[in-house]
């Protein structure tokens, strides 16, 4: 079965919360229309930023109906059903299936630290359980330094519904190799680290998965789109705009800082759960000084 191609800026869209961080529903659908409207070429959800850890069982059901019922086909929905264990994330692509997901993406255990052979059966197991397509998620630095080898993808590429893998490493040089070893049709790169995404395309990546999207989508759009038409001097433009504003979300703690930013911005989205605290006045008016530098605001 031939699976459609990965490519362009896919956000991994936050989940919005009541003030007493509660998922807001409504307020998912509204932001999921926004980055529509903004060009964006497919919605994950359920991912790092979608705070997939802090979410019950049924809030995860809830959220990717709702985004499949609200893209209404418009736009490839993919759902977040990272786990601790292999029979977990089996159960969680499962439900994502059943809620009619495009497809799932699968951050490595952040726990435990398996070995690459361990964690390519781990995926084998998951991408056999499902007839949805199956993104690798590699992301060390919140998983405890593990990292999907570039040797280990591109055997996990030979398995027909392993269709990418966003590769949060940061590491160009690893993001390269990764390109390089897996150099096929079926499957597709995408950078997980937005200061490096006109860089990845450059060396052959077919889009990315930026967190900074939720923020400045026109951004990430405007470096895809650029680059696709041969604009590297937009592209490039949008790229450095984009730079100091990925580099702020170290403002706060995990994500706390984008939904920061996007009620800075005038759409908020409620808070982070718990332990994850507002930032203070006086990073909240930093974050706010870069986003107008950077034209967003």
């Amino acid at each position: 079965m031939a699976f459609p191609k990965l490519h362009g800026i896919i956000p991994p869209v936050v989940t919005p919360m009541t003030a007493d961080q509660e998922i807001d529903l409504p307020g998912l659908r509204n932001h999921i229309e926004l980055m529509l409207a903004r060009g964006v070429h497919g919605i994950f959800v359920l991912g790092t930023t979608g705070e997939f850890y802090a979410l019950d069982d049924r809030e995860k059901q809830q959220v990717i109906a709702a985004a499949v019922e609200h893209c209404r086909g418009r736009s490839p929905v993919y759902a977040g059903t990272g786990a601790e264990t292999t029979r977990e994330v089996v159960r969680l692509t499962r439900l994502a299936e059943k809620e009619g997901a495009s497809g799932v993406s699968v951050i490595t255990p952040y726990f435990l630290k398996p070995n690459q052979s361990e964690l390519a059966d781990h995926f084998r197991r998951v991408a056999e359980s499902t007839a949805l397509p199956v993104v690798l998620y590699n992301n060390p630095a919140t998983c405890g330094g593990l990292s999907i080898e570039p040797d280990t993808v591109a055997r996990l590429a030979e398995i027909p519904n392993i269709i990418g893998i966003k590769d949060s490493s940061g590491d160009l040089q690893n993001t390269i190799e990764i390109i390089r070893s897996t150099l096929r049709d079926t499957f597709a790169v995408l950078n997980g680290r937005d200061t490096l995404i006109l860089a990845a395309l450059e060396f052959g990546a077919q889009g990315a998965i930026p967190a900074s999207c939720n923020i400045a989508p026109v951004l990430c759009v405007g470096i895809y789109e650029s680059f696709v038409k041969g604009d590297m001097v937009a592209a490039k433009a949008f790229q450095s705009r984009l730079h100091p504003i990925r580099m702020a979300m170290a403002l706060g703690t995990g994500n706390g800082a984008i939904k920061e930013a996007m009620a800075l911005l005038g759409r908020p989205a409620g808070p982070n759960r718990s332990p994850i605290a507002s930032l203070s006045d006086e990073k909240r008016q930093k974050l706010r000084q870069i986003l107008e530098k950077a034209g967003v605001i």
